[in-house]
């Protein structure tokens, strides 16, 4: 028998060889992405029978104890997929220091732990995944994937094609180049203008400081899709489940 498959244990509907990277383990629990559960052990909120965990550490999940905050993590939960459209002013969060309001108060109701993919900014709104597939979070965050995202954006100012064209060619911002953009103009109103606007990386506030560059400030931002999910008419606070069809089209193009 090969020794790989010599032994195994269930994580939710996933079949996983004896040991594992202890952030894989927590990413297939639904505990976090794998880039937040490494977050976890560098902080040191991860034990392994007893012990604290260190990075590239390795465990086996049907039979060692392991524990995040000092809870014995789970291995039978499904996986949970949750389109929230996100309200400007909340907070990407499962808490905030400062009392905001986050996501997690939208998720009364949903009785499986879940966490945000990625982020929106707190003045931002739009689209944003919910789930406790850490394995999707990861591939859906992961640079190399080139996950389409599009905003639908109201600037302030008159976008001429010119500036267009520069937002399409990548800005030069301080963390770097900015990859090639798509971007169109959807409307005129008054003196601002509504572009869409599709980027491939997810740098930090990276639509509003690429305008901001280009001398237009940014008066609403809104996420409409991630990898060819759309938002459609799902009401601003509101949550839906994903169906089974987005569902697997969401997880096949991450395995493509």
């Amino acid at each position: 028998m090969d020794k790989r498959t010599a032994r195994k244990g269930v994580c939710g509907n996933q079949i996983i060889t004896m040991e594992q990277r202890i952030q894989k383990i927590l990413a297939m629990a639904g505990i976090a992405s794998r880039r937040k559960a490494e977050e976890f052990i560098i902080e040191g909120r991860v034990t392994v029978n007893g012990k604290t965990a260190v990075l590239g550490a390795k465990a086996d999940p049907s039979k060692d104890h392991i524990k995040v905050d000092g809870k014995l993590i789970t291995r039978s939960e499904p996986k949970v997929y949750l389109m929230f459209n996100k309200p400007a002013g909340v907070v990407t969060s499962l808490s905030d220091p400062e009392g905001r309001p986050t996501v997690k108060d939208f998720l009364k109701g949903i009785k499986y732990r879940v966490f945000p993919v990625g982020r929106l900014d707190y003045d931002s709104e739009g689209l944003l995944l919910m789930t406790n597939d850490g394995d999707l979070a990861y591939s859906l965050l992961h640079p190399s994937k080139k996950i389409p995202k599009i905003y639908l954006v109201k600037a302030q100012g008159i976008i001429d094609e010119a500036v267009m064209e520069s937002l399409r060619r990548g800005v030069r911002l301080e963390d770097g180049l900015t990859a090639p953009a798509k971007v169109k103009r959807v409307r005129q109103t008054g003196n601002n203008t509504w572009v869409e606007i599709t980027i491939y990386e997810g740098r930090k506030r990276q639509i509003r400081r690429m305008l901001e560059k280009v001398g237009h400030s940014v008066i609403k931002l809104r996420r409409i899709s991630i990898s060819g999910l759309k938002l459609g008419d799902l009401k601003q606070g509101e949550m839906r489940r994903l169906t089974i069809e987005e569902i697997k089209n969401l997880i096949g193009k991450q395995i493509n």
